[in-house]
């Protein structure tokens, strides 16, 4: 009687845990399919869906939306825009390689639309953002070289877009993004050259000093290379290469302090106070031809 007892109970016991996990599984799956698009959907009610969750910032169903859109009616009134869109809601949703990829397909299959400047400028955004931690590592005030890398190759497609698009609407904030970009280059060519510095490789430190100055001219970083070429030619008793780098600071940067010891780490809150500049409120949508 007690074996039956037991087992009625522990019977009761499963089937409990099993209606659980039958309500826990069923209502994911229930809000996973809410998400895909019913394939009975015409055209225009596929855009509007999408559209709608553009609106709302629901990225990853709007993708859904989209994707489908595209492949359902690849030749459709909406087709085009759901591509430009797509490159928008990739990289909303954090999916920069995706967003890249998107955009190099807009440009290559419409290479004089409307959007086309939109993809370019969105293809350069992608190209670096800070999304893979980069404030924390930047504290260190040191970026691996596929960052370096990452970053030349943004200020690059930038800088490309810039020149085709002059008039561009997108223009001013790739602008932005490109001092930006060419600020973090500097500080990082900086501290390696403090770096060389420590260690007695003068002239190794001599030439990243001089790459601020030639190629990234006009930053915040500029005075310290030009003392930092100062101190190395004084080391190494290049005097009139003292003299002229000194000469150089003190006009055009003549409240600069050569005393001033601080530590590259703590130079670099120019760039981190322009982080904001790396966020994503400021993206805007391509504005849709659509009725």
């Amino acid at each position: 009687m007690t074996i039956v007892h037991n087992f009625s109970i522990s019977s009761k016991r499963n089937l409990g845990i099993l209606t659980i996990f039958i309500l826990i599984f069923g209502l994911s799956s229930c809000s996973s399919n809410e998400e895909i698009p019913d394939e009975r959907l015409i055209e225009k009610e596929l855009y509007d869906q999408a559209q709608s969750r553009l609106k709302s910032a629901s990225y990853s169903s709007a993708i859904m939306s989209l994707e489908a859109l595209e492949s359902r009616f690849p030749f459709g009134r909406y087709a085009e825009q759901a591509q430009a869109e797509l490159i928008y809601a990739y990289y909303m949703n954090s999916q920069f390689e995706a967003s890249q990829s998107a955009a190099e397909r807009f440009i290559n299959l419409h290479p004089r639309h409307s959007h086309t400047g939109y993809a370019f400028y969105m293809k350069g955004l992608a190209a670096f953002t800070d999304d893979s931690g980069l404030f924390s590592r930047y504290f260190q005030s040191d970026l691996a070289k596929r960052e370096v890398i990452m970053a030349q190759s943004s200020f690059d497609e930038l800088s490309d877009f810039v020149s085709r698009y002059p008039r561009s609407e997108y223009v001013p904030h790739a602008k932005q993004r490109m001092i930006y970009l060419r600020n973090l280059l500097a500080e990082h060519e900086i501290y390696v050259a403090d770096f060389y510095m420590k260690r007695g490789a003068y002239l190794a430190a001599i030439g990243r000093a001089k790459y601020v100055i030639e190629h990234l001219p006009n930053t915040p970083q500029t005075p310290y290379a030009l003392s930092i070429l100062v101190e190395a030619y004084e080391i190494l008793d290049y005097k009139e290469l003292k003299q002229t780098s000194l000469v150089i600071l003190n006009s055009n940067y003549p409240e600069f302090d050569l005393g001033d010891n601080e530590s590259v780490k703590e130079r670099s809150w120019t760039n981190i106070l322009t982080l904001g500049l790396m966020g994503k409120e400021d993206i805007k949508r391509p504005i849709s031809e659509m009725p």
